[in-house]
């Protein structure tokens, strides 16, 4: 919208021109160009660019404007119009995943703003669940009647199939009613609504030998108009058929139900306004050493970060892009805290107890500078209080809204296990999950016993309802060559590639689906002037 007009006798011809970052050597490459949209300053471009999304990592964009004076494919031969920066989380985590920013660029000069949208491209995420009868199918057994079952094969390009689904036996009947059961499109016809799926009915027999009664072919397309007179298939055995004159059918197979189900995914409750709120907190037990000394862990190295700053900024600033207000509470414990001395397990690092948000990454290294210098490093490590902290905001909130996750950093040996426990075990029926990054040199044994990958957490008998907590060693990312920026990319995508899981599994338990995206934006009907 808006655009510089850079044609002295018509309106600009823009062009748009996205590039991506690559992590390492931040090099920007070219991903992409739009069309040309000839002579107007706020054209709406049509080509859409297809990428992948990783909520667990940080994909930079930059998005170019050129006004195009030629054919050329160089740009340097196009006039610039002015660039915009953002990250895919960005666009993807504002309201109806619709970022408007400002372009900028070209000194002293308003160039106008770019709208960005974004959509997950449904590549077919529906499952069906489908409910079967069968009537006076073929009698197989000598003693009794048949036990029947059936069984679903999709048919391949190359004209093969492949089986999909079996059901259960139902013993001892010519007229079985199958339970009902849930199987994905994909699956069943990869996608596509009218390929054959081809379903087989056979008679159960212990040896393993079930006797072939019959088959019929039908496809997504037919199956999904339900109960109804198309839904009637006759079973047909071809030998029989082949030998008999008066053979008819050897039973038909109805179908009774045709339920399809929508897959909803992480993003769907992105775009549906769910927020993700972000606390950190900090250990401030002694056994992190004196800060003024090289060696501890939290050493104020005036030239680069120290460990807890790494890990913090490594996870702070991708999730950052999924919390609106930007505003993150950032918690200490461990410490001995002025004026009297008094151990704390939950003080605010900005000193504000009533409020302890800091604003933005930047505001949280701030706030956590600052308590380094006022607080007196102590012990022990208690984690309970600061989990039962962000527990309390996440219990209040339950209907989906909203969902918290609290990144614990600490050099290592707990002093409250069992309490801790205790608190995962609660905190796993709420929409929280857990990061804890171990830095430092310590044996993290009971970090991974809290992690909950192997053995599911438990306290006083209780098991956790899902696993919620993610434990990262920081050493296991510390890069030889001193490249970090890697190496911390990395470390975040450890520790966040779960966390889309834990908050699909806390709404699904809950039955909770996403809101309704907010109406997209439609751009204003320019009103044609004709003239007679």
């Amino acid at each position: 919208r808006n655009l510089l007009d850079r044609d002295t006798f018509s309106k600009s011809d823009p062009i748009c021109v996205l590039y991506t970052q690559a992590i390492g050597n931040k090099e920007w490459r070219e991903f992409g160009r739009t069309e040309v949209i000839d002579n107007t300053l706020n054209p709406d471009f049509v080509r859409k660019f297809i990428m992948d999304y990783f909520f667990e990592e940080r994909e930079n964009l930059r998005f170019d404007f050129y006004d195009v004076d030629s054919k050329s494919p160089n740009l340097s031969k196009h006039d610039f119009l002015g660039q915009m920066f953002c990250t895919l989380g960005e666009i993807v985590g504002s309201q109806g995943s619709r970022l408007e920013k400002p372009i900028v660029g070209i000194p002293g000069k308003k160039c106008g703003t770019v709208i960005v949208t974004a959509e997950e491209l449904g590549c077919c995420r529906d499952s069906v669940l489908m409910q079967f009868c069968a009537n006076k199918l073929d009698k197989k057994d000598f003693f009794g009647k048949s036990d029947p079952f059936l069984v679903f094969h999709r048919s391949n390009e190359d004209g093969s199939f492949t089986i999909c689904h079996k059901t259960e036996v139902v013993k001892n009947t010519l007229n079985p009613v199958w339970q009902a059961f849930k199987i994905s499109v994909r699956a069943l016809c990869n996608g596509d609504y009218d390929r054959t799926i081809k379903v087989e009915v056979y008679d159960w027999d212990r040896d393993g030998s079930h006797d072939f009664i019959g088959e019929f072919t039908t496809s997504y397309r037919e199956l999904s108009r339900g109960q109804s007179q198309f839904n009637v298939y006759e079973v047909i055995n071809p030998k029989k058929k082949g030998k008999k004159k008066k053979y008819v059918n050897s039973g038909t197979v109805t179908l009774l139900s045709f339920l399809i189900e929508t897959e909803v995914s992480f993003l769907d409750y992105i775009k549906g306004g769910t927020q993700i709120n972000f606390t950190v907190a900090i250990d401030f037990t002694a056994s992190n050493g004196n800060p003024s000394q090289p060696t501890s862990l939290h050493y104020m190295n005036p030239y680069q970060l120290n460990a807890y700053g790494m890990a913090l900024r490594a996870v702070g600033e991708i999730i950052q892009d999924y919390d609106s207000d930007k505003m993150f509470p950032a918690l200490g414990f461990g410490a001995r805290l002025p004026p009297d001395g008094r151990v704390s397990h939950e003080f605010a690092l900005n000193g504000n107890p009533q409020n302890p948000y800091c604003h933005g990454i930047d505001g949280v290294m701030e706030a956590y500078y600052r308590s380094l210098k006022s607080v007196q490093l102590y012990g022990p490590t208690n984690f309970a209080p600061v989990i039962n902290h962000v527990a309390r905001y996440a219990a209040s909130v339950k209907d989906g809204s909203q969902y918290f996750v609290l990144l614990i950093i600490t050099d290592g040996v707990i002093s409250d296990m069992a309490q801790t426990k205790e608190s995962i075990v609660n905190a796993s029926k709420l929409p929280m999950s857990i990061i804890i990054v171990g830095v430092g040199p310590a044996e993290f044994d009971a970090m991974e016993e809290l992690d909950g990958d192997v053995v599911r957490i438990s306290s006083r008998g209780r098991f956790a309802e899902r696993d919620i907590v993610q434990f990262v060693p920081f050493r296991d990312y510390i890069d030889r060559s001193g490249n970090h920026v890697l190496s911390m990319a990395r470390l975040a995508k450890d520790v966040l590639a779960e966390i889309p899981e834990q908050f699909l599994s806390y709404m699904r338990v809950r039955g909770i689906k996403p809101s309704p995206a907010p109406p997209p934006y439609t751009p204003p009907i320019h009103v044609l002037q004709t003239q007679i």
